[in-house]
């Protein structure tokens, strides 16, 4: 089971300062995120929400690599990759407190700072300048939802491998070639083909 245990201070700075870069976070924020968040670790390949569950909190990563997933019948297709530095949660889950299609695997260990939906509802009530770092971020994931729409839905095969590396440099050797075959919706077959036309500085693993 992961072990949930209150955020310590020092554990917030990454956090704040994250929001920090979408809009000032004042003192009154600061210490009701403080009093409601909490550090969890997550082993390599564990999950952290599987399919028909609630997503009820949503992360800072503050160190490692998460993926996304759906199941069609045994196969599994790879939605999105998180890092550090970077908020993950089933957001369809979380914002509608409904029932998630989606599996969320830690890819690496993964050192996570987390905080639950009713608590950040609280915060959004009690801090109306919360909401713009709110909005904000919803702004990002939404921009980079429709990118790796626009990756997925090519044909070209080299083109959508092209597009995955300049959108994530930081992935190129951090995730398995058949997570990234899915992410593209290609066959590992071909994603050798054409990783074998790329520079080897770019290469999955």
């Amino acid at each position: 089971m992961n072990t949930k245990k209150p955020a310590a201070k020092e554990e917030l700075i990454p956090v704040l300062q994250m929001l920090n870069t979408f809009h000032p976070v004042g003192k009154g924020i600061e210490q009701n995120l403080l009093k409601s968040a909490y550090s969890i670790n997550i082993p390599k390949g564990k999950y952290l929400l599987q399919s028909g569950e609630i997503s009820r909190d949503i992360y800072f990563i503050k160190k490692g690599l998460l993926r996304g997933f759906i199941l069609e019948g045994n196969k599994e297709i790879t939605t999105w990759f998180a890092m550090e530095n970077e908020m993950a949660a089933g957001i369809r889950s979380f914002l509608l407190q409904a029932e998630t299609v989606e599996n969320i695997q830690a890819v690496e260990d993964c050192e996570l700072v987390a905080i639950s939906y009713s608590d950040l509802n609280k915060i959004y009530q009690r801090y109306p300048s919360f909401n713009i770092i709110g909005r904000k971020i919803t702004e990002f994931h939404y921009t980079s939802a429709e990118n790796r729409a626009y990756i997925t839905r090519l044909h070209d095969a080299e083109k959508k491998y092209a597009l995955f590396l300049d959108s994530y440099p930081h992935l190129a050797n951090r995730v398995k070639v058949t997570y990234v075959a899915s992410f593209l919706g290609i066959t590992i077959e071909t994603l050798s083909r054409v990783r074998g036309k790329s520079s080897p500085r770019k290469r999955s693993v």
